[in-house]
């Protein structure tokens, strides 16, 4: 159930739908000198930034920018400190008779007339009406409270590929039910595996989400962000979450100038095609919820596996030590989540940043995880402005996501390595 990968670059014909500059072309040619930052960070050059910008800036701000709040006192305001070791407080535990709904509503679906697939997954067709006060009140917990939750003890070892995504995609209907498009193929769902066979035989290097890497801290281009363990790896290949709301909080009350800096419109996003590229800030202020981020760190500081274009102009040295503090500040309050199989993990995109250590696989353990990108559209954040064009690729009504590929043993081998999207990690 896939697609051929499409060889023109969609973006060429995306709408102008923000503030952002259209997608500019690269500069005519130069060598680009770029600061030394690596995609995942280093801690001894980052402090050496720290104390050579402290030297030539002297005088840099000392309160927030204007309209922004001085701090921020909500419940997505957390440290991973708060938390128990076995995450008693964002874990929602399935029980007997949980599972038997979700068996139920499973056997509902597939007795349903007609040829129905994984599209027509909907809380009408997927009943759960014992689960459904509890699932709801999740959602209301991921965008108003806390921002993520692990729901607990379903079995995919006794269902099918399908069935799997059947049961996720009627579980989670309750939480957010619409779904977003993750390529410009129309794919609406991920397999998240290292591809190490395919790698020896296409002889390219996928993004970081397809091989045993670790991954440092980002966002995707989603509203919320789920991941279901269909298996996990032999070793390593945690998660860590951390709350935006509490790095903005540690970053406005000991570098504010750092605020400053991450809230202008002139960071560089690589398009990855052609030399395209275009601006917009890593920060920003959402109606009614403050401040939270948007960003992934590779189309910023490119890396060995996706460099940057020779002619995309580089990001200076202000930038890279905002960018590295961000994550620096992440790894101090982040929560460490040990997924088990069978576990789904949702949180809200927009409240915190998330990241993965590396993982090795061996016999039957490997990790498999299925990504959804989701929204809700009557919880959702407002969209700002400079987001309009990532939230319509995402979202709207397009060809593209038009196509509905939902592939359901695994993602091509190819993906995201003849065609770079500038996405996530």
């Amino acid at each position: 159930m896939t697609t051929p990968m499409s060889q023109a670059c969609p973006l060429a014909t995306v709408p102008k739908l923000s503030t952002n500059k259209d997608l500019a072309p690269a500069p005519v040619q130069g060598d680009i000198q770029r600061p030394d930052i690596s995609w995942f960070p280093d801690r001894k050059v980052f402090l050496n930034r720290v104390e050579a910008l402290k030297l030539l800036s002297p005088d840099r701000p000392t309160t927030v920018p204007a309209g922004w709040p001085a701090q921020l006192h909500m419940a997505r305001v957390w440290s991973g400190d708060d938390f128990s070791a076995d995450g008693k407080e964002y874990t929602v535990q399935f029980d007997k008779a949980d599972l038997a709904e979700i068996d139920g509503a499973l056997a509902h679906f597939k007795a349903l007339s007609g040829d129905l697939g994984p599209d027509d997954v909907s809380k009408e067709t997927f009943p759960l009406p014992g689960l459904k006060e509890r699932l709801e009140a999740i959602a209301q917990e991921i965008h108003n409270g806390r921002g993520f939750v692990v729901l607990r003890g379903l079995q995919p070892d006794k269902w099918t590929n399908m069935e799997n995504i059947l049961v996720y995609l009627g579980v989670t209907s309750y939480i957010a039910e619409k779904r977003g498009m993750q390529d410009f193929d129309g794919r609406m769902i991920l397999h998240i595996q290292a591809v190490v066979e395919d790698v020896k035989k296409h002889g390219s290097m996928p993004n970081s989400p397809y091989v045993a890497r670790a991954q440092p801290f980002h966002t995707d281009l989603c509203d919320i962000l789920s991941l279901y363990a269909l298996n996990t790896a032999a070793y390593g290949g945690e998660s860590f979450l951390a709350s935006s709301a509490q790095i903005y909080n540690e970053l406005a009350s000991t570098r504010p100038d750092i605020i400053h800096t991450l809230i202008k419109d002139d960071w560089i996003f690589d398009e990855f095609w052609q030399g395209q590229y275009h601006t917009r800030p890593l920060l920003y202020n959402f109606d009614g919820h403050g401040p939270a981020f948007q960003f992934s760190r590779r189309p910023l500081t490119g890396s060995h596996f996706s460099p940057h274009h020779p002619d995309v102009p580089a990001m200076t040295e202000i930038q890279a030590e905002a960018l590295d503090a961000v994550f620096f500040a992440a790894q101090k309050h982040k929560v460490e989540i040990k997924l088990q199989k069978g576990d789904m993990m949702i949180f809200n995109n927009f409240a915190m940043l998330h990241a993965r250590s590396s993982f090795s696989d061996e016999g039957e353990r490997r990790r498999h995880m299925l990504r959804l990108w989701l929204r809700n559209e009557e919880l959702m954040w407002k969209t700002p402005r400079e987001l309009e064009r990532l939230s319509w690729e995402c979202y709207g009504d397009h060809e593209w996501r038009a196509k509905r590929v939902w592939d359901i043993e695994r993602s091509p081998p190819e993906l995201r390595v003849k065609y770079r999207r500038a996405s996530c990690a």
